[in-house]
C-alpha cells in the first residue's frame, strides 16, 4: 500500500511553527507564490510575515486588475495590528486582482495565510530570487536565530 505524499513541511524553531506548503515558491521578503491550474500565480504572505505584522486590519491596492507589474514593485499595502507593510510584486507579468474574500474577512490572512488568505493573483514569471520550501526553511532558521540573538543581547543589558 502506498502512502500519500505530504502536502506540507512541518516547521518549528523556538516559539514559531508553521505548515509550509510543498511546491510553493517563497520570496526572501516572506511572500509566497503558488501556481494555479490555469498557469496564473496566487501570491500571499507567509505565516512568519503574519506573525511579524500581527492581526490584520486592512489592505489596499496600488494597481488595477490588468496592469503590468514587475518584481519589487509596490502593488499594495497591508495593515496589521503591529505594523503596516508594503506588498511587493513577486511576479513579472499582469496583475489579475486582489482576493475578493479580503474585503469581508481580512483576518483570513492570519487564519489561513497559505490558503484562503492569499492576497492577489498574477500571470507571468516569479522572481528569480524565490526559493523552494527547503531554501525558505534555511532563510527562516537564519531570520529566527537573528531575532533570538537580539532578544538575548537585549536581556543581557
Amino acid at each position: 500500500m502506498s502512502h500519500p505524499q505530504p502536502k506540507f513541511l512541518a516547521y518549528k524553531r523556538s516559539r514559531f511553527s508553521a505548515q509550509l506548503p510543498l511546491g510553493t515558491l517563497y520570496s526572501p521578503s516572506h511572500a509566497w507564490a503558488a501556481q494555479q491550474a490555469d498557469g496564473s500565480w496566487r501570491v500571499g504572505i507567509t505565516k512568519f510575515a503574519t506573525r511579524m505584522l500581527g492581526d490584520m486590519v486592512e489592505c489596499g491596492w496600488e494597481v488595477p486588475p490588468g496592469a503590468a507589474v514587475v518584481c519589487g514593485q509596490v502593488v499594495g499595502w497591508l495593515e496589521g495590528f503591529k505594523a503596516i507593510s508594503d506588498i511587493y510584486g513577486i511576479v513579472d507579468g499582469e496583475f489579475l486582482g486582489a482576493n475578493p474574500l479580503l474585503k469581508q474577512r481580512i483576518t483570513i490572512v492570519n487564519k489561513d495565510p497559505h490558503g484562503q488568505g492569499w492576497l492577489y493573483a498574477a500571470t507571468g514569471t516569479p522572481e528569480s530570487r524565490c526559493l523552494d520550501v527547503h531554501g525558505y526553511v534555511k532563510l527562516l532558521d537564519k531570520t529566527i536565530d537573528k531575532i533570538l540573538e537580539r532578544e538575548q543581547a537585549h536581556e543581557e543589558k
